[in-house]
C-alpha cells in the first residue's frame, strides 16, 4: 500500500506540472501561478513520504498490508533531500566565508566587499543577511548615477531577502529536477525576482539609467548566479533581458507579492498526511 501511495503522489506531481495553464499577463498573477506550480508537486511528495514513514512497515491501511518497498522509496527520497540540503548549505557557507576575506568597501553609504576583477559584477551573496559584493571593474567603469542604480537594485534583493528564499527554492529545484517543467518554472521565478527588484529600484532612481546600466553590465557577466546569489547582471536569455528592459521603460511591472491564495493552494499538498488516520 505504501508503494501505491508513493506512485500516486508521483503521478499527481507530474500531472500538475504537465497541466500548466497560461497565467494572466500581470506580474502579480504570474508570480502566484509560477510559485504554486513550482512548490505544489515537491511538497506533495514530501508529505506523502513523511506519511509513509510515520506509518512504518507494520500493520494495514484500508485493509491492505503495507510493505518495505514504498517505505524504502520514501526513506530514500527524504534522505536524499536532507543530504542535498546539507551539501548546498555547505557550499553556500564556504562561498560566504571566501567572500568575507575580500577587502571591505563603503560606497554610496553601503558596506560591501570589493572583488578584484575587471568584469562588471554586483550581487548579494549569502542567506538571510547577505554580503554585497561589487567588482573593481564596476566601480571603475560606471558613472556615479549608474553605480547608484546598481546598488539600489541590490538593496531591493536584500530588502526582500531573495538570497534566503531562493536558496530554499534552489534546493527544491535540484531535488526535483526530474519532474516536468522544473527548469522553466525556476527560470520564470528568477525573472520575476529580477523584475521585482528592478521595479523597487525604479521607484528610487531613474528607470532609464537603470535600464542602460543593465544593458552595459549584462555584456560582461562574471559567472552564472548560484541559488544563494542575486546578481544584477545575471546571465539571461535575450527574451528575458528584453522583458526586463521593457518593464523598466514602460513602468508596467507590478508587485510580485505572495498572496493568501498561494498558501491555500499549497494546503492541498498536505492531504497525504490524512492517510495516517487509516493505518492500523
Amino acid at each position: 500500500m505504501h508503494l501505491s501511495l508513493m506512485v500516486i503522489a508521483i503521478a499527481i506531481a507530474c500531472l500538475t506540472r504537465l497541466c500548466r495553464s497560461t497565467p494572466s499577463p500581470t506580474w502579480t498573477d504570474r508570480w502566484q501561478h509560477t510559485l504554486l506550480t513550482f512548490l505544489f508537486a515537491p511538497l506533495l511528495l514530501f508529505m506523502t513520504a513523511v506519511a509513509v514513514l510515520c506509518m512504518g512497515t507494520q500493520g494495514q491501511m484500508l485493509g491492505l498490508p503495507v510493505g518495505w518497498i514504498g517505505y524504502l522509496l520514501a526513506l530514500t527520497f527524504l534522505s536524499s533531500a536532507v543530504l542535498m540540503l546539507i551539501g548546498l548549505a555547505g557550499q553556500g557557507w564556504r562561498s560566504l566565508k571566501q567572500i568575507r576575506t575580500y577587502p571591505q568597501i563603503q560606497i554610496n553609504g553601503a558596506n560591501g566587499r570589493i572583488l578584484e576583477t575587471s568584469c562588471l559584477f554586483a550581487a548579494q551573496i549569502g542567506f538571510w543577511t547577505p554580503e554585497l559584493v561589487i567588482s573593481q571593474g564596476l566601480v571603475a567603469t560606471l558613472s556615479q548615477e549608474q553605480l547608484d542604480a546598481v546598488l539600489t537594485h541590490e538593496q531591493a534583493h536584500a530588502h526582500h531577502h531573495d538570497t534566503f528564499w531562493f536558496f530554499w527554492l534552489g534546493w527544491i529545484r535540484h531535488l526535483t529536477a526530474w519532474l516536468p517543467n522544473t527548469e522553466p518554472c525556476w527560470q520564470e521565478l528568477l525573472l520575476l525576482r529580477e523584475l521585482r527588484a528592478d521595479r523597487w529600484a525604479a521607484e528610487r532612481v531613474d528607470s532609464l539609467v537603470l535600464a542602460e546600466t543593465l544593458l552595459q553590465v549584462i555584456k560582461s557577466p562574471l559567472t552564472d548566479a548560484q541559488h544563494y546569489c542575486a546578481a544584477f547582471g545575471e546571465t539571461v536569455s535575450l527574451n528575458r533581458l528584453e522583458e526586463r528592459i521593457e518593464a523598466l521603460l514602460t513602468h508596467s511591472a507590478q508587485s510580485c507579492e505572495t498572496r493568501r491564495l498561494v498558501w491555500i493552494g499549497l494546503l492541498f499538498a498536505f492531504l497525504p498526511l490524512l492517510t495516517v488516520l487509516f493505518h492500523s
